[in-house]
């Protein structure tokens, strides 16, 4: 069952299912409550991958991948350029915190993707249990370089109850290694159980 307008005031309110750290800017329930998700603004940190230096991704072995990573911070008012074709990784200006009876899922808003741009490849559902930054996968699929700024709200999450608690949430399997996640993290495949 997806959660109402009310039921996800409720659990940010009483639960902070939902919150921000006490130096950004605050919650606006006003214009990020939706019918059935709430919005979340695009953080400040991101990730590109130099791919002129990089020869392949190599899924077996990730440290040549590590050493073409750049971060990047940006503000509000200078924003960042996505082009076309291009891929970036950014953040959650918002932490979530998914109760254990509960799965999150991202989405994006239909406004960025009417320009072309897409907030995740595949990375758009949050496990019971799972805290910490959602890391954003965004790509512009569109014909024209397109300005993004921090603050502003770039995707929604919908909230979905199960019919029970998870027997073992995210964070206590032994493979969870995006818990409390900050800004944007990049992939940890190396530590993955294989």
């Amino acid at each position: 069952m997806i959660l109402s307008d009310r039921e996800i005031k409720k659990i940010i309110e009483e639960k902070g299912v939902v919150a921000v750290d006490g130096s950004k800017p605050k919650i606006n329930m006003e214009t990020q409550l939706g019918p059935s998700s709430f919005d979340l603004r695009l953080g400040y940190d991101f990730g590109v991958l130099n791919t002129r230096k990089v020869e392949v991704v190599d899924t077996k072995n990730m440290s040549n991948y590590k050493k073409f990573i750049e971060q990047e911070t940006h503000t509000p008012e200078e924003g960042v350029i996505v082009h076309p074709g291009e891929f970036i990784l950014g953040s959650t200006l918002e932490k979530v915190d998914i109760p254990v009876n509960m799965v999150g899922r991202v989405e994006g808003r239909s406004s960025y993707g009417r320009l072309g741009i897409i907030v995740h490849a595949t990375a758009g559902f949050l496990d019971p249990g799972f805290r910490g930054q959602i890391t954003l996968e965004i790509q512009n699929l569109g014909n024209a370089p397109v300005k993004l700024y921090p603050e502003e709200r770039i995707c929604q999450i919908v909230l979905e109850k199960m019919g029970c608690e998870s027997e073992v949430p995210y964070g206590e399997k032994k493979d969870s290694k995006y818990m409390d996640q900050e800004g944007a993290t990049f992939s940890k495949l190396e530590d993955e159980k294989r």
